[in-house]
């Protein structure tokens, strides 16, 4: 009986696998920087969105962490901050400083930008309407500008 034989290590464990979060090296290739006005909030929530869930990692902007007590906790928080870089690698100056708290989960933040784009829809609205309703064709440089 030779040394292979008897050799028990062959039940080898299965291979420990890097997950996809951790290949990803520069966001902002990606997901363009959310600025208001080159990059537009739902332009920026598809990129991201998509992003997230190409690298499985979805359910930090959507679902809250799992309880401190589960076995999962711990590598769940630590995914959970590079997910919380990104979103404030993505955000430009203005919004980062508007959303920057400590400690927050991606979930926090994401919810934080979210309210900053939705919370004055109504205000927006009525100024745009007031705008419109006072535009005179006499002040524009063209029908087509007018329009």
């Amino acid at each position: 009986m030779s040394d292979k034989d008897t050799d028990t290590s062959n039940t080898a464990k299965p291979p420990v696998t890097l997950h996809p979060v951790y290949t990803v090296t520069d966001i902002q290739k990606k997901v363009r920087i959310l600025d208001g006005t080159k990059v537009m909030y739902s332009a920026w929530v598809e990129l991201f969105n998509l992003h997230a869930r190409g690298y499985e990692v979805l359910d930090h902007i959507t679902s809250e962490p799992p309880a401190k007590d589960d076995p999962s906790y711990a590598q769940w928080m630590k995914i959970d901050a590079i997910v919380l870089q990104w979103i404030y690698s993505t955000l430009s100056e203005e919004y980062l400083l508007r959303v920057l708290e400590e400690p927050s989960t991606a979930l926090q933040v994401w919810n934080r930008v979210k309210a900053i784009f939705h919370n004055n829809k109504g205000p927006r609205c009525a100024a745009l309407q007031t705008r419109f309703v006072i535009l005179k064709l006499s002040s524009m440089p063209s029908l087509e500008a007018y329009c």
